[in-house]
């Protein structure tokens, strides 16, 4: 999906400020949705990459004025409301909420520090054979997809080599729409600058991408 989210190669947005002694949460609400997503995710009520194409969806301009963790209350509304967990009449104030009709996995205390500090991997379960070997040369596909995509539009239509073959994971794009895992080859590729921007630095860029986003050159 092509959306404001996805600002590589993008001018006009100033530099990146940076805050000395940054907190880890600038306001009590926000401790309190941190929780939320572990809690949300482990009780099933959504995977990584719906959450992900939740934010995605927003409109432009509430992205950009949206903080980050407004972001993830913004996706926790949205996904709660598609999935039927909550109504918007409950998610407004004007009615008392509902228990759910069977009781979620719950986040127990035992097993918070594993969930927050381990997350979840996606890895497949069973081997998954892959097109591609390390050192491989390949172009990422060019497309514009108005579904959920790891692959940025910075990197699309580009040359790189395999650098990494990561194993098998499940696929973002089919796992944000409720298709499945679908699971196939992951690899880190190496892209020139000079490729993806067309300046004559000796810098580079690993991407992880699925092999699906990759074609044999």
């Amino acid at each position: 999906m092509n959306g404001v989210h996805d600002l590589g190669g993008m001018h006009g947005f100033g530099p990146v400020l940076t805050e000395e002694n940054e907190p880890v949460f600038h306001h009590d609400w926000e401790r309190r949705i941190f929780p939320l997503f572990a809690s949300l995710f482990v009780g099933g009520h959504f995977n990584v990459d719906e959450f992900r194409h939740s934010i995605e969806r927003m409109e432009p301009a509430e992205y950009l004025q949206s903080s980050y963790y407004e972001h993830w209350l913004h996706a926790f509304e949205t996904l709660l409301l598609e999935k039927g967990v909550i109504s918007a009449a409950e998610l407004q104030g004007t009615v008392k909420p509902t228990s759910p009709a069977q009781p979620p996995t719950v986040l127990t205390p035992d097993i918070v520090e594993a969930v927050i500090l381990g997350g979840a991997s996606s890895r497949a379960k069973e081997a998954v054979g892959g097109r591609f070997r390390v050192g491989d040369r390949v172009r990422t596909k060019n497309f514009n997809p108005t579904t959920h995509t790891r692959l940025p539009r910075y990197a699309r239509g580009k040359v790189g080599t395999i650098e990494i073959a990561h194993g098998a994971f499940a696929t973002p794009d089919t796992m944000a729409h409720g298709l499945g895992e679908q699971p196939q080859q992951v690899y880190a590729v190496r892209f020139s600058a000079t490729e993806l921007w067309g300046v004559a630095r000796p810098d580079s860029v690993c991407i992880d991408l699925w092999d699906n986003y990759l074609e044999a050159v």
